[in-house]
């Protein structure tokens, strides 16, 4: 069976994913790249006797070396042993997207132009005529549409097709006389030194007159480094002479004048602009003034729907739980062994999995959210507010956005950022930021703690916490240690657009499946770490404070005492939780029935427990990924000492605070 490998790539927002998922299904996993830690999705299908892989780049604008993802797309390109590359765009914004078109065409990928967006642009009276924009490019291009299967046929010929005969895609770029003829003295040097003949020298110029760091270095280790300085330093001035401006802009005009030559030629838009639903929808929710109380509304609406929708599966959960508890009981007796499966494993791991409705409910519309381009504006609301407020880079609140769902991929997120000031403090800041393995915990202390009417607003209230917390944080953190004003974060806006069903549910499989993978690893050992530490020294009553961590609890509770959780079951259960924050949850459960837990807290103190489960250390996955992004443990170490050290306060003040005010 024959193979082709397939990259796909692209400007962010232009449904890239949307047709990886299409394409692939199922068939799918997510990593990183070797050596890096930008994901990395691979998927496969088959069709008509061929097996097809393909690699959804991560979406740039464009591949120059400034960020990770740009080194990684166009490391892709030249290296890997690609055959094909599909490059998506979006008939709406076919100007912007074709700058990143023009620039695989310098390195003269094997590719072809995916439209995508065709039924929505013709709305907006844009008319593309695809024969003319594959004429003048000298590449194939074919309408698609990626959240269904129009243009399939059409895709999967141009990949067999390109795959049998390769295009020589830079071909028809024009750059001018001018600029032509110095790349191409420029080219006749570097094409000497047949090392540095992997990638076309054409591109290689370019690059080294856009003084791009890793081909600079790579020449600079090469035989014929002094000749090719040389001639860089005599076209750059040259360049200089005749435009007025530097190297680097003689050639992102140069790109945009050839881009606006195929829009004047390929391209029919409306005489008059019109006013399209996004820009109606958007004049309400992006509003200076609306915007915010907004965007909090619906993450208030969020948490009502979760507990209340969700509230009766978990109840059919945990009934489910204790039946199989009783038939193990009745099958085993009362022995050492019926105690380790029951309350070891099914209790541990049980208390953790009832709230499964609520995750994947959470989940659920958290993808719809995202997919149908309301988080972006989220971001982009909130973005206004930390750049003049606090100065800190707008583009700290998508890893932070992330970190609602697990830290993780939220400091990960933070190498898109080039000021290495503002993508650590992104990364302190980030724990701050409710994580769903927290969930669990909310929705245990809510349920027990308040009426069923108050319990949406009560958990809605730890995820404003902590952005209120990471928002004095950063305020203090900017004018001490990391000074200075960031630069503006240009973000944009993805048009509205109706999710698929599919999309939706392979988004909330993929989270809800990694937070139960994680109730089957790493729950499942803490639980019986913890069982063990609550049946031992034998003949004890199982989890009372004879137990190993009862008497481990008692020595360490006199530290909670003035936050009002002084007892040894909250202080053991806080200890596990750094391993993962669900793990409160099984430990609680293993030292203190439903029934003891309301003599141990008072509403007051159920709060003030979840605030610091909230705000104190990280888990240990979040602080080891800290450690990788930061090649060492100073930051790690001191996030979570600034996390220890700001949930104690809070919570301080919390408890004497809710004290003073009359409550219990």
């Amino acid at each position: 069976m024959e193979n082709i490998k397939i990259g796909l790539a692209g400007n962010p927002n232009v449904g890239k994913t949307s047709l990886f998922n299409n394409l692939t299904g199922l068939h799918q996993h997510v990593g990183n790249w070797p050596g890096k830690t930008v994901e990395q999705a691979i998927g496969h299908f088959e069709e008509d006797g061929t097996h097809f892989d393909i690699i959804d780049l991560p979406g740039n604008y464009a591949l120059s070396a400034h960020s990770i993802e740009e080194i990684v797309s166009r490391d892709f390109i030249v290296d890997e042993d690609s055959d094909v590359i599909v490059n998506v765009l979006d008939a709406n914004n076919l100007e912007r997207n074709l700058y990143l078109t023009v620039q695989m065409m310098e390195l003269n990928a094997n590719m072809g132009l995916a439209i995508n967006m065709n039924k929505m642009a013709r709305k907006n009276d844009i008319t593309i005529d695809m024969e003319k924009l594959e004429e003048l490019l000298g590449i194939p291009v074919i309408e698609i549409e990626s959240i269904s299967d129009i243009g399939h046929d059409d895709l999967i010929h141009m990949i067999t097709d390109l795959n049998n005969n390769p295009v020589n895609s830079k071909e028809k770029l024009v750059y001018g006389n001018e600029l032509k003829e110095h790349l191409g003295e420029l080219e006749e040097v570097i094409s000497k030194d047949p090392s540095l003949l992997d990638v076309p020298s054409f591109w290689t110029a370019i690059k080294l007159l856009e003084d791009d760091d890793i081909i600079i270095d790579k020449v600079q280790h090469s035989s014929n480094s002094n000749a090719i300085f040389l001639e860089l330093r005599k076209v750059k001035d040259h360049l200089k002479s005749i435009y007025d401006v530097s190297a680097e802009e003689v050639l992102a005009n140069a790109r945009y004048a050839y881009i606006d030559g195929l829009i004047q030629e390929s391209v029919q838009f409306p005489k008059e602009a019109k006013k399209t639903l996004t820009d109606k929808i958007d004049n309400i929710l992006i509003n200076r003034v609306l915007g915010l109380p907004i965007f909090l509304f619906i993450m208030w609406a969020v948490f009502q729907v979760t507990v209340y929708v969700a509230a009766p599966f978990q109840k059919l959960i945990w009934q489910g739980l204790l039946f199989l508890s009783d038939y193990v009981l009745i099958h085993l007796g009362e022995n050492i062994f019926s105690s380790f499966i029951v309350t070891g494993i099914i209790e541990g791991v049980g208390t953790v999995i009832q709230f499964i409705p609520q995750i994947v409910l959470l989940f659920l519309i958290l993808s719809f959210l995202e997919d149908c381009g309301y988080l972006a504006r989220a971001a982009f609301v909130v973005d206004r507010i930390m750049h003049k407020v606090l100065g800190l880079h707008g583009k700290a609140f998508i890893p932070m956005i992330l970190g609602f769902g697990c830290g993780v991929p939220g400091v990960m997120a933070t190498r898109t950022m080039e000021n290495e000031n503002d993508r650590i403090l992104s990364m302190l800041l980030i724990p701050f930021m409710s994580c769903s393995a927290r969930e669990p915990v909310y929705l245990m202390f809510a349920t027990l703690f308040f009426a069923k009417s108050l319990q949406g607003n009560i958990i809605f209230s730890f995820y404003i916490i902590g952005v209120i917390v990471a928002i004095i944080i950063a305020a203090l953190f900017k004018k001490t240690i990391f000074k200075g004003m960031s630069a503006p974060f240009v973000m944009e806006l993805p048009t509205y657009k109706l999710p698929t069903l599919k999309g939706i549910l392979m988004h909330t499989g993929e989270k809800s499946w990694g937070f139960i993978k994680k109730a089957g690893t790493i729950i499942l050992v803490a639980a019986i770490i913890i069982w063990i530490l609550c049946y031992f020294p034998a003949g004890i009553e199982y989890g009372s404070q004879n137990s190993l961590l009862g008497m481990f609890g008692q020595f360490i509770a006199p530290i909670f005492a003035p936050l009002g959780f002084g007892s040894w079951q909250s202080s053991v259960s806080l200890l596990f939780g750094m391993v993962a924050k669900e793990v409160v949850v099984s430990s609680m459960s293993a030292v203190a029935t439903q029934s003891e837990l309301l003599t141990i807290f008072t509403p007051l103190t159920a709060y003030v427990f979840c605030v610091f489960v909230l705000l104190y250390i990280p888990c240990f996955a979040v602080v080891a990924t800290i450690k990788q992004e930061t090649n060492g443990y100073k930051w790690p170490l001191f996030a979570c000492g600034i996390c220890l050290v700001t949930a104690y306060i809070v919570s301080f003040i919390f408890y004497h605070v809710g004290l003073f005010l009359g409550f219990s």
